[in-house]
């Protein structure tokens, strides 16, 4: 299954354990799932960290946030099962109020230190200029905690000594980080498990029911992976694409990263 982990210098090798953290319920699915399916079909084990419950997601205020916080809590559950993956982690921190303080550090360094991942998949800690939605704060600030509790915290003994290694968490080094949504180094070829992936994403009925019903969802869904697998061909991956020209591999779909060495 390397062959659908690919850099401009070849495969790389399947990760065998797997963290994902990322800010609110459904920002796996349209990133990753199709990696994650892609991870769990190769025999990797898959575990989630969900910074928040999402109960700040819905407009409707007759809805309350504990509702709400138990119906995304519920669709997570369902979309991971649909790319394979049974063990998630909500810390509940306040949805829209994020930061990355040494609360939320200890608390992803502690998820690091039950799961001991190989990989952390996590969002990008970078402001995207071009667009607002690919700059939320909590994504920003989730991204940078992990980022912080996979180097020094996770590793560090007397990090958080009380909260962690007094209670019998361990310190673990993770070796490396893939970012979303930032200048990749690493391509998925999600072709494949772009149904899983999409199956997985609309589990999330509370937030993809209406932008379904405004816009095809699949058909978004498919421009960007499109988009992705020319960038992959244009960056030398030779599977999209021969000499740089995306449309020599056919209508190929990626997810891409910018692959860390953190060990």
């Amino acid at each position: 299954m390397t062959a659908h982990f690919l850099t401009a210098d070849g495969p790389i090798e399947i990760p065998k354990r797997v963290l994902v953290v990322v800010a609110h319920p459904d920002d796996i699915d349209f990133g990753v799932a199709g990696t994650i399916c892609e991870l769990t079909k190769a025999g990797s084990y898959v575990s989630y960290c969900l910074v928040t419950s999402g109960e700040a997601g819905e407009d409707d205020m007759t809805v309350s946030a504990d509702e709400l916080r138990d119906m995304r809590e519920a669709e997570q559950t369902a979309a991971a099962a649909e790319v394979g993956v049974d063990t998630l982690h909500f810390l509940r921190h306040p949805d829209g109020m994020v930061e990355a303080n040494l609360a939320l550090r200890r608390d992803i360094s502690r998820i690091i230190r039950i799961e001991k991942p190989d990989v952390v998949i996590t969002q990008s800690p970078e402001r995207n200029y071009d667009s607002v939605y690919g700059s939320h704060p909590d994504h920003i600030e989730t991204a940078e905690a992990t980022l912080r509790a996979v180097y020094p915290d996770a590793r560090n003994p007397r990090a958080f000594t009380e909260e962690l290694l007094d209670q019998g968490f361990e310190p673990h080094t993770v070796n490396h980080v893939w970012l979303g949504q930032v200048e990749p180094t690493m391509f998925v070829d999600v072709t494949d498990s772009f149904d899983a992936k999409l199956r997985a994403l609309r589990s999330h009925q509370s937030q993809v029911a209406k932008r379904d019903a405004e816009f095809n969802l699949e058909k978004v869904m498919r421009e960007w992976g499109e988009r992705l697998a020319g960038i992959a061909a244009k960056n030398g991956v030779e599977h999209f694409g021969s000499n740089g020209d995306p449309g020599t591999a056919g209508n190929l779909l990626a997810e891409a990263y910018r692959v860390l060495d953190t060990a």
